[in-house]
């Protein structure tokens, strides 16, 4: 079976969170099982050096923004199909933002460019390549779907992909003729979205099955409180809706050979886990001498992350004698708090602002427990990433967290099955209340200990959702 998947970012090529490593890792995870996935993604200017390697496949001159030609090309054992289009891609900045961190202006052209060629692609344009199934990934992909349905073809059939509903691609009407799109779906059935161009509505009126990330987050979305205005749209749709949880690379991701660590270990070697805390406090500048847990955040830093509530937890969590490190980049008056954390709190506290994928690995090595106090969470990876790592995560009771982590409850510990803390009120105070939970745990080396074997061995790779997605893929064909 083919499918071709059309997203924005992948890993490892280009990053901005848990989008990339999910479309860089889902191929990998279906082809044992009958799958062939090819990734369509624009040719950003740190892909340049893959596009000689390649073989040119296709080439466009009339799609949004105007010329283009497809490159296939195999990287990282990703099968991808790239969009060279200079105009559109070769610039600075990341994939959205400019180097001054505002969106660029062009954003509905470059990605409604990269839908059509994906659209075309399933049309055939590849000689001897025919997709069974088109497989979009969030707004930057959406109208895919719907450049497929304007055909008039019912096949290859489509699937959208939503990360976060957060994120729309919402843009004015005057845009409609530039992306060379119907003005007859422009009405509250098809495109429009009060008065606007809504993307990401377009792929859920017009895609084949609707999917997210986690059961949990499926539930969310069908109400006005996480919807973000489309719960309507997605609860006439509720019968093509469903959840499939997000895994991680259980390779990349491998305490057992991660060379990114000060030293290897894994559920049978948790002593040598301590080498890797000491490492990330030296790094850091943290005391060694603590007797509390060292939490660490890596994420961006945003309030939908819950993250300006930790700020005001912190005082508190240093009080335990708890140690936090953040690694991450966001809103600036969050950079600036978690700075300013730092400053008041030497020792106690260290931030690094910026993005660092090795630093990355040995945050989730060398913490204890990873605060992730997201007010909404799609699915989220980073408590993913701490189960495999034995660093035990503090979540917020929503989407994908609640549906990841057991929470130490008492029944839980009873029944030897906790892997984590799950709380419910993003605030200073019901932060500082799990932080407590968590100081108190950590002075029972013997339970937490049992924790952290307990969150090693539960299960976070790909082969769960991999055959939930293969059998979605052939119920559709």
């Amino acid at each position: 079976m083919q499918v071709l998947m059309v997203s924005s970012e992948c890993a490892p090529f280009v990053k901005t969170g848990g989008l990339a490593d999910v479309v860089g890792a889902l191929p990998a995870a279906l082809k044992p099982l009958g799958v062939e996935a090819r990734v369509v993604l624009p040719a950003y200017p740190q892909l340049f050096p893959l596009l000689p390697k390649g073989t040119e496949v296709a080439a466009f001159d009339d799609l949004p923004g105007g010329t283009a030609r497809v490159v296939a090309v195999e990287a990282e054992g990703v099968p991808l199909v790239l969009l060279d289009a200079p105009q559109l891609f070769d610039r600075p900045g990341g994939p959205y933002i400019d180097e001054d961190g505002r969106d660029w202006p062009d954003n509905h052209i470059r990605f409604a460019a990269l839908s059509m060629a994906a659209a075309r692609i399933c049309m055939g344009v590849i000689d001897g390549y025919q997709p069974d199934i088109l497989h979009a990934h969030d707004w930057q992909a959406a109208l895919s779907p719907v450049y497929l349905r304007m055909t008039g073809r019912t096949e290859p059939k489509s699937i959208i992909t939503i990360h976060n509903i957060a994120f729309q691609g919402r843009f004015g009407p005057q845009v409609l003729g530039q992306l060379h799109l119907k003005t007859d779906w422009f009405h509250p059935e098809g495109l429009e979205f009060h008065g606007d161009l809504n993307m990401l509505k377009g792929a859920l009126m017009y895609s084949d099955r609707i999917t997210t990330v986690s059961p949990t987050y499926a539930r969310e979305i069908l109400t006005p409180e996480f919807g973000m205005g489309l719960d309507g749209v997605l609860r006439a749709r509720s019968d093509v809706l469903s959840g499939l949880l997000n895994g991680i690379d259980t390779d990349v991701w491998n305490p057992a050979d991660d060379k990114a660590l000060a030293e290897n270990f894994d559920a049978k070697t948790l002593k040598r886990k301590a080498a890797n805390k000491a490492a990330l406090q030296e790094q850091l500048g943290l005391v060694t001498h603590a007797t509390g847990p060292l939490f660490c955040v890596v994420s961006r830093l945003t309030s939908q992350k819950g993250l300006d509530a930790l700020l005001d937890a912190v005082p508190h969590l240093v009080a335990t004698g708890g140690q936090l490190a953040v690694l991450g980049t966001g809103q600036r008056e969050l950079e600036q708090g978690f700075k300013t954390a730092a400053e008041t709190h030497a020792g106690q506290v260290a931030t690094h602002i910026g993005y660092d994928e090795p630093l990355s690995h040995l945050f989730q090595a060398g913490s204890d427990a990873i605060l992730i106090p997201s007010r909404f969470e799609p699915c989220g990876l980073t408590q993913l990433y701490g189960l495999r790592y034995g660093t035990l995560p503090v979540v917020a009771r929503t989407g994908g967290l609640a549906d990841t982590v057991i929470d130490a409850n008492v029944a839980a510990i009873a029944a030897k099955a906790a892997t984590g803390f799950v709380f419910s009120d993003v605030s200073g105070a019901g932060i500082s209340g799990v932080v407590d939970r968590v100081v108190d745990a950590y002075a029972d080396p013997k339970l937490w200990q049992a924790m952290q074997r307990n969150a090693m061995r539960h299960p976070v790779s790909w082969e769960t959702s991999a055959k939930a997605y293969r059998d979605m893929y052939s119920d559709l064909v």
